[in-house]
């Protein structure tokens, strides 16, 4: 990092369980469509997983594309922002972007935010929170000319999220810029550090991401909804190496999770201070031994 240039720390967050209690598709599309139960479209979306030994992810984008013309309502990009509006936040989910940015302003570093989710990016951009994400990688589909879902342009499953994690650690923002991705860029040129990054996330398709990211030098923080699984199912994480850290989904002011992030910050910042002091004193002890 040049000196003087204040560090930037990344906040990257899956969506559904982690900021949002349930899948988004259940929130409003799946009744607009007419399914009553939500249990019966995910267990006709394993069915197509199994059948076709397919995607999981590419399976449940299909299955939204077949159901909603089956019901005479084709989807446009706009009627999915909308359906995001109804998407239902955890605890203070709101406000923490702003507490965040006011831990980041006291201690002289740059914060940003990101989004790394197999959910829909079409409804992620229709929440009440869209805006405070530098960039949304989530899954998307290609539209006709009437601006009607017809095919998965985004499919993103675990080994696309490891790729997005890759793309913010070298400033990379297009996801069709694949070969970018892979060009050579020292530790020093890439914007984000590893050790600069705190992962979310809550489930399996995270935890390739959480434990990547820990290995690598940065955090990683396991939410649970405690109405739906108890602490003790997650604690493995850590017992497994793959998270730093086990909390509620609570992001009010104060919260486990609000004072784990701004301790780890402030880490950040203590250290990258400490790297700036040990090579100012080396650059003067090199100037010394010339000068001699």
């Amino acid at each position: 990092m040049p000196r003087n240039k204040k560090p930037t720390i990344a906040l990257i967050y899956d969506f559904d369980g982690t900021l949002s209690p349930n899948n988004m598709q259940e929130y409003k599309f799946l009744k607009e469509i007419g399914i009553k139960n939500k249990n019966d479209f995910w267990k006709e979306n394993s069915e197509m997983v199994k059948k076709h030994n397919a995607s999981n992810i590419l399976c449940y984008m299909e299955l939204m594309i077949k159901k909603s013309k089956d019901a005479g309502k084709p989807i446009k990009k706009k009627t999915f922002q909308n359906y995001g509006k109804s998407v239902k936040l955890y605890d203070g989910v709101e406000d923490w972007f702003d507490l965040i940015e006011k831990i980041g302003k006291q201690e002289g570093v740059k914060i940003e935010h990101y989004i790394n989710s197999s959910g829909l990016k079409e409804m992620i951009e229709g929440t009440s929170i869209a805006k405070k994400f530098k960039e949304i990688y989530a899954c998307s589909f290609m539209y006709n000319e009437n601006d009607v879902a017809e095919w998965p342009a985004v499919a993103v499953d675990f080994t696309a999220k490891t790729q997005f994690l890759f793309m913010i650690n070298k400033g990379i923002s297009k996801i069709s810029d694949n070969s970018k991705v892979n060009e050579y860029k020292s530790e020093d040129e890439r914007p984000i550090p590893f050790k600069h990054m705190i992962y979310f996330g809550d489930g399996e398709t995270d935890i390739p991401c959480m434990k990547l990211v820990k290995q690598y030098g940065g955090k990683s923080i396991a939410v649970y909804n405690p109405s739906k699984r108890k602490r003790e199912t997650v604690t493995k994480l850590i017992d497994n190496n793959r998270v730093n850290f086990v909390c509620k989904a609570d992001y009010t002011k104060d919260s486990e999770i609000y004072n784990i992030v701004k301790t780890i910050i402030v880490k950040i910042k203590a250290d990258c201070d400490f790297r700036q002091l040990e090579l100012k004193n080396r650059n003067q002890h090199q100037k010394h031994q010339s000068i001699k």
